[in-house]
């Protein structure tokens, strides 16, 4: 699917055996409604992976059938049933707030979001609580598959290049910026390929069993 992206990438000869080493880019993007996408974001800003699932499992139980949560039933939730679910009152505050600017037509749909340019959704966006440029960047990547998108506050990101580069500390985001510049148009791909950085990073100061 990035075959193209992957050539492209190659040509940075710190990106090239990292690119070899990993295999080709799997990322796919999950179509699902923007609103979904951003409550999701929401479950998991810092938490454990495992953590927001748990918490959006108790939320997708309180709904009958199987489709997400819509907008209108969040909001008809008592707060106390969110809190029950596991998130924190900022979160619930930021959920709540996703699902009444959905409703206001605020949050787009899938399909009005796919003609929307990459910065006007940000901008458009961030005026919800408790979503920033980066809760929208992963929506970009993993919701709309935008190919260009280099989220540089993420600290995977950056902690992947710092390994790749063997450097001491990690990037600031406008260094990483001005650096990823030469990655265009493929930018989301080089950033998935610094996720797998980061993870091999993991791996090697894991302790042994």
């Amino acid at each position: 699917m990035w075959d193209k992206a992957e050539r492209a990438l190659r040509r940075d000869p710190l990106l090239k055996p990292l690119i070899k080493r990993i295999g080709p880019c799997a990322l796919v993007p999950q179509q699902r409604e923007p609103y979904e996408a951003l409550v999701r974001a929401i479950a998991h800003q810092q938490v454990h992976g495992r953590a927001a699932e748990a918490m959006l499992n108790r939320l997708l139980a309180l709904h009958p059938g199987e489709a997400f949560p819509p907008p209108r039933f969040v909001l008809d939730l008592p707060a106390e049933a969110l809190r029950g679910c596991g998130f924190s009152g900022s979160k619930v505050g930021a959920i709540r707030d996703i699902a009444e600017k959905s409703v206001g037509g605020l949050v787009p749909t899938l399909e009005e979001a796919a003609r929307l340019p990459d910065e006007a959704l940000i901008e458009r966006l961030v005026a919800i609580r408790g979503v920033g440029r980066w809760t929208v960047e992963m929506l970009l990547i993993f919701t709309l598959g935008r190919p260009d998108v280099l989220p540089v506050d993420d600290f995977g990101v950056r902690e992947g290049w710092k390994i790749l580069t063997k450097a001491e500390t990690q990037p600031k985001p406008k260094e990483l910026a001005a650096i990823g510049a030469a990655w265009g148009p493929w930018r989301s791909i080089a950033a998935w390929y610094l996720w797998r950085a980061a993870d091999e990073g993991k791996k090697v100061k894991a302790p042994s069993p």
